[in-house]
């Protein structure tokens, strides 16, 4: 029985959520766009892969925001910053060295840029399964509204993964 656990819990990790192919990115990294709802312009600075879109992490002057692609106008203009070329591209298969007794290789579903390093997403749990009437047991204090996106994303640097 812990055998099939196991190869179950290895396919959900090297199973891409999107399917066989990736879908389109709206945006580049590190390109700009025109936020409409805030009547502000920031830039990409990260993606990852959730509630089965691609969720754009844009930093604005003062603080980074997340967005739906649908949410943003792009207007094909890089902000020119060196930053070194990622090690790893989403979609990718690598060996996650913080995977403890579970399954090493991971589909990285993430990326992002923060002050010039690469950090890439690696779902760091597998799913929990739970009966229809199943309520989970917490003793801290919880909040009446269930969050919009709750992340099963590690975010890591090149260092905790190896290419495969």
């Amino acid at each position: 029985m812990n055998n099939l656990i196991n190869t179950l819990e290895s396919c959900w990790y090297i199973s891409p959520p999107w399917g066989k192919q990736i879908p389109p990115m709206v945006i580049c990294l590190l390109e700009r766009v025109y936020l409409p709802k805030l009547n502000a312009f920031g830039y990409c600075c990260g993606v990852e892969w959730g509630d089965n879109i691609w969720n754009y992490s844009i930093a604005l002057d003062n603080e980074t925001i997340w967005a739906s692609g649908i949410e943003m106008i792009p207007t094909g203009q890089i902000q020119s910053v060196r930053v070194e070329k990622p090690a790893f591209t989403v979609g990718e298969l690598v060996s996650f060295r913080l995977a403890g007794d579970g399954p090493k290789i991971r589909t990285v579903l993430g990326l992002q840029l923060i002050n010039g390093s690469c950090f890439y997403g690696v779902e760091w749990r597998s799913p929990v399964l739970q009966a229809p009437g199943d309520k989970p047991v917490c003793i801290f204090p919880q909040s009446a509204k269930k969050p919009k996106f709750i992340s099963s994303l590690a975010w890591v640097t090149d260092y905790d993964l190896i290419g495969v």
